[in-house]
This record gives structure tokens, C-alpha cells and sequence, in this order.
């Protein structure tokens, strides 16, 4: 016979058996910051007890996340891939880059062909053609001489979060009539490319369909923030998210020279190979300013029938730029991101740099880079609200080290290397004779053959600056 309290006890136990729940009927979690997640464990004693989720992600690690390693003291652009190596075939964060439709507040209007969008309305009448990237998390590590990137789909410890964000498929134009930064292919007068200088249309110089250059970084702000301008959700083109674009793709190919051939068959393991190829960087530099003074000469969506895709697009030169011989150059397009570098520099918002005269003329002799991912804060005439994360190299020179650092920062901090040594890009500076503020242009131009790339970085110019050769794009940053 059972006494009176164990009778108790035993009818709690069938109310807890007949009030159970299957997992599939329990409510879902409100967050998923895996500090406040909780589990029940069982300890080598066998006695059931509660740990954090964060405390056993680190023991997944290797199996959630994808990277590379490379060493700094190797001349090698070639890394090693670390974590699973079944992502690093499926690409999953990768793979969701997609090209898109946007309205002006932000939403999709529709998602691209995934394999060829020459049958999409890209004019800008159905929202500006940018690439999606997916929200993801990320991670740099320095181990000695070592460095290493990882990247995950799930918020693994010591990971931080790069947003969902949208960059344009295109280098940007503007919408005239408006001064309204634009990312449409549209070889209407309203579109015009360049400087807007409408003599040209109709010969070999127009430059109808091209995207914008002559334009300051100060301007080309302005002009992307008219598209939402109760928000500082439109921008161009931040240091962010060529930070971001420049990390999926060495993750990627597993190498740090974009430049390398492209090469589109796999590896006997099932990897990414090669790079981007040169880009269009082979052009001759006398000749170019004779055809149109450095002007961009590569139409917006050269490429638009590799969809989402990677590759290269043959483009011939009109053959006013050289009547003695047919110059054609390779479009670069990475998953739906079209000359991701070379053709025409990009200005970059959200990183100023304060270059120091020598000691001689008063300063500190230092270039220290500020950066900033908060859009309300980018500014052209300070350092409020930005963060010192390293200073630059005061030479010349193919990068050898970037400060790397916490977060990844891309700006070149040693030179010495070579067009296929380290890091493979190149860098200009120079320093003034009174303190400066900098802004930063990447990418490269059209006659700039090998040192252009991902990571060539030119801190020589004001924001104020204007020049021919001189765009940005588009994007998007979700509030």
C-alpha cells in the first residue's frame, strides 16, 4: 500500500505524463542568442544538469563552420581551408547570394533568373538591381604568425554578425533628372554614365548605359540617400560590404590574388579554383585618355547572362580605342556582382583615414584608419562615431600584410610583396604636409593591370574629389 504522500507524489507524476508535450508542439525560443539558451546535459557522473548552448557550439566549430589559413611570412596567396569540408563544397552562405529587385524601402520586388537575368526588366522601372548577401557570422583569429577566417550560418561563440545587406549588381549611374544614385541597365539619356556629357551620344564616346564617374564621395552619399531620405538605409558603396564581398571570395577560392585565371571546373575534391582573372585592367593607359579621357568604357550588365553566377564575358573594344588592332578584355563578374574590381575605382563610405605629416613638419607620422558601420555617422569631416582599428602603410607598394586585426580590415598595413606574392594588389598613398583627412577608393582602374584586385586600396584623394576614372556603387543596409 502506498501511503498518502507517495500517492500524492505518483498523481503528480501522471498529471506531468498526461500534460507532456512532443517537441514539435513546444513554443518557439524568443531570440536566438545562444548565452540565453539553455539545455539540459547529463555530466560524467550521469546527473542531469543545465548549460548554455554557447558553451557547446565551440565543440561544433569545425563541423558548422568553413574558413582558410594563411601565413603571413609565406609568399604564397594561396590558403588552406579549415573547418568541414563538405561547406566548403555547398557553399551555403555563399549560395544564397542572389540577385534581386528592390524598391526603394527596401523590399524585393522579385528575385532574378538565378541563371541568366537578360530576360529580367532592369531598367529601373520594377527597383534597382542589386546582389542580396545573406546575413551570416564570421570570425578572424591571429595565431602567431598565423591568420585565419571562418564563417557560419549559425551565431557560433566568438563569432560576429555581418547583417543581410544588398550591394549593386552594377557600378552605379545616376538618374539625372533627380541626381538619384542609381543601379539599372538603361541607356536612356536620363541614365547617362560618366560626366553626363551629352555630345557624345551617338558616337563611339557616349556614354549612354556606362555607369557615373567625376562624381565626390560627398555627392555620390547624397545622391543614394535621395532613394529613401527619411533613412540612411541607401548608401554607396561602404567599406563593410567590400570587407564582406573581399572575405566570401578568398573563403571561397581559398586564395588571396583575385587576379589569378579563372578557372571554372572544380578540384578532384570538389573545390573552388583559380580567381577572377585580370579583370578589365589590361587597357593601355595613352590610349584610353585619347578615346575618352579615362571615362568608363564597359557597359552596366556587360554580364548579365551569367545570372548569379561567376565568370568572365568577352568584351570588344570599339575600334576607334585602337584602329591598328581589335583590344577586346574580360568582364569579371562574381555571383551576380559585376567588375567587382578594375574598370573604373569605386569610392567607399564609412572608413576615413588620418594621415599625419612626417616629424619634421610637425606630425605624428602615422596613417590611422577609422572605420565606422553605423550609416547615420559616415561624415567627410572627422572621426566622431568611427573606431581606430590600425594604421595604413605611408608607401607605395603591393601589399604584403593587411591589419587583419579583430575584424578583418582589409587596408594594407605592410608593402613588399608582389603581383603574385601575398596579397597580390596594390597601394598609393602619400602624405601631406599638414594633417589630412582621407577617404579610400578600391578596386582599381582599366589600365592598372596587376595590381588592381579586391584589396588595392588608393588613400591619396579627398572625399571632395572628382576624377573620370573615379564611381561607386550602390547599397543597401537594412535598418
Amino acid at each position: 500500500m502506498l501511503s498518502e504522500a507517495q500517492e500524492a507524489i505518483l498523481e503528480q507524476i501522471i498529471e506531468a505524463f498526461q500534460n507532456g508535450k512532443r517537441l514539435s508542439d513546444l513554443p518557439e525560443v524568443k531570440g536566438t542568442n545562444p548565452y540565453n539558451l539553455f539545455c539540459e546535459v547529463l555530466d560524467e557522473d550521469g546527473e542531469s544538469k543545465k548549460a548554455a548552448l554557447a558553451s557547446l557550439l565551440p565543440y561544433l566549430e569545425d563541423d558548422c563552420s568553413y574558413g582558410v589559413e594563411f601565413d603571413i611570412t609565406v609568399s604564397s596567396p594561396t590558403c588552406t581551408r579549415i573547418g568541414n569540408t563538405d561547406l566548403h563544397k555547398s557553399l551555403p552562405v555563399h549560395s544564397r547570394m542572389k540577385g534581386c529587385l528592390l524598391d526603394n524601402d527596401g523590399n524585393v520586388v522579385e528575385y532574378l533568373n538565378p541563371t541568366d537575368w537578360t530576360g529580367n526588366v532592369l531598367n529601373g522601372t520594377r527597383g534597382q538591381v542589386m546582389v542580396e548577401i545573406p546575413a551570416h557570422f564570421r570570425k578572424f583569429e591571429t595565431d602567431g604568425n598565423k591568420r585565419r577566417v571562418r564563417i557560419s550560418e549559425l551565431p557560433l561563440a566568438g563569432y560576429h554578425q555581418v547583417p543581410k545587406c544588398y550591394v549593386s549588381a552594377y557600378e552605379a549611374t545616376v538618374e539625372r533628372s533627380t541626381l538619384t544614385l542609381a543601379s539599372v541597365k538603361n541607356t536612356g539619356a536620363d541614365y547617362r554614365g560618366g560626366n553626363n556629357n551629352a555630345e557624345w551620344d551617338g558616337t563611339y564616346r557616349s556614354l549612354l548605359g556606362m555607369p557615373a564617374t567625376a562624381i565626390s564621395r560627398t555627392n555620390f552619399r547624397n545622391y543614394a540617400r535621395k532613394r529613401k531620405a527619411t533613412t540612411t538605409e541607401w548608401n554607396c558603396m561602404t567599406y563593410d560590404i567590400q570587407k564582406a564581398l573581399y572575405w566570401l571570395f578568398v573563403v571561397e577560392y581559398a586564395t588571396l590574388n583575385s587576379q589569378a585565371a579563372y578557372n571554372p571546373q572544380l578540384t578532384a575534391e570538389g573545390f573552388r579554383q583559380g580567381g577572377l582573372g585580370a579583370g578589365v585592367t589590361t587597357l593601355n593607359g595613352t590610349l584610353w585618355s585619347t578615346f575618352n579621357g579615362y571615362y568608363p568604357v564597359i557597359p552596366c550588365g556587360t554580364t548579365d547572362s551569367l545570372g548569379n553566377g561567376t565568370g568572365e564575358v568577352l568584351y570588344t573594344m570599339p575600334s576607334e580605342y585602337d584602329s591598328s588592332n581589335e583590344i577586346t578584355v574580360q568582364v569579371p563578374r562574381y555571383r551576380g556582382v559585376e567588375n567587382p574590381f578594375g574598370h573604373i575605382w569605386q569610392w567607399t563610405d564609412g572608413i576615413n583615414v588620418r594621415i599625419s605629416p612626417t616629424e619634421a613638419n610637425g606630425g605624428d607620422e602615422l596613417s590611422k584608419v577609422y572605420v565606422c558601420s553605423d550609416p547615420s555617422k559616415f561624415k567627410d569631416n572627422g572621426y566622431d562615431g568611427y573606431s581606430h582599428v590600425g594604421n595604413e602603410a605611408r608607401t607605395d607598394g603591393y601589399v604584403k600584410q593587411i591589419i587583419f586585426g579583430e575584424y578583418g580590415e582589409i587596408m594594407p598595413q605592410v608593402v613588399g610583396g608582389g603581383s603574385t606574392t601575398y596579397h597580390c594588389d596594390y597601394h598609393y598613398t602619400n602624405i601631406p604636409t599638414a594633417e589630412t583627412l582621407r577617404g579610400v577608393l578600391f578596386g582599381g582602374a582599366a589600365h592598372d593591370g596587376a595590381g588592381a584586385g579586391f584589396a588595392y586600396a588608393y588613400s591619396s584623394a579627398a572625399p571632395s574629389n572628382t576624377d573620370a576614372s573615379v564611381g561607386s556603387r550602390l547599397c543597401f543596409l537594412p535598418a
